[in-house]
């Protein structure tokens, strides 16, 4: 019951980030396909969800969201936010948060913002910005 009721009111409480960056870099990940599975069935839904990124967002969040919870847009949405408010945040970067950061932390995790390989994804986001 409280999953259930989490999961109504999170769309209230959570940042809203620009829905042109979600909606970028959901095309970038599944071209908008949100039963789409990618890297062998590792990644799962409209932005490509990985079990690490429901570890890590259960764990800071006491959630008890399953892998599967990524198929469904909504969800995949608001774990977006909650992974980005774990890793993307002033406090940890030191400077304010941008959208290539979000992305780059996206692509490559916790310190993706500071992976060179990540910018090549950051430039096919930005892209679609």
């Amino acid at each position: 019951m409280i999953h259930l009721l989490l999961t109504m009111i999170s769309p209230i409480l959570l940042p809203i980030y620009s829905s042109q960056l979600i909606s970028a870099i959901e095309f970038v990940e599944s071209s908008g396909d949100h039963t789409a599975e990618g890297d062998g069935g590792l990644a799962l839904g409209i932005l490509q969800i990985h079990q690490g990124v429901i570890d890590d967002v259960n764990r800071v969040y006491q959630l008890k969201w399953q892998h599967k919870d990524a198929f469904h847009p909504l969800y995949a949405r608001m774990i977006f936010r909650r992974y980005m408010m774990i890793y993307a945040t002033e406090a940890r970067l030191g400077r304010k948060v941008t959208d290539e950061d979000r992305a780059r932390i996206w692509n490559g995790g916790p310190n993706g913002h500071l992976k060179p390989h990540t910018l090549a994804y950051w430039e096919k986001v930005r892209a679609r910005l």
